[in-house]
């Protein structure tokens, strides 16, 4: 497993996400796994305690942990790690980036030149987006 870096931070959270069914029935630990089908205001009172969220995009054409990752900074006001795992292709990068996302798990094989260049494909954006502009 590969972490590529979406934010600039730099530093990533290196600890093991432990699935949301797991983390729900005994609520410890800091990283969770969020699967597509819970809603991110079910975590609302211990986004605090969590360091890393991992959203899931389980094959390519599913969106739904862009709209999780944007909730959960926009609505939910979370500050910690969001990661991306799963079927993802480095033009997706700056969208990712911009619905709150910090970091991506990446193949072995993957080309982290590739996520990086798509990163500083435009210098400025139109529509509204959930981070700061850089």
């Amino acid at each position: 497993m590969k972490l590529f870096d979406l934010s600039g931070r730099k530093t990533l959270d290196a600890t093991s996400p432990v699935s949301f069914a797991e983390w729900k029935e005994a609520r410890q630990g800091t990283a969770i796994s969020l699967p597509q089908d819970v809603e991110v205001e079910e975590l609302h009172s211990y986004l605090g305690s969590l360091s890393l969220i991992v959203l899931e995009f389980p094959i390519f054409r599913d969106g739904r942990a862009f709209t999780q990752a944007r909730s959960l900074r926009e609505y939910e006001g979370y500050k910690g790690e969001i990661r991306a795992s799963g079927h993802l292709l480095p033009d997706q990068a700056i969208h990712l980036r911009r619905c709150g996302f910090d970091s991506v798990v990446l193949s072995e094989d993957a080309n982290v030149k590739d996520w990086e260049e798509q990163l500083g494909r435009y210098q400025f954006y139109y529509q509204n987006t959930v981070i700061s502009p850089t």
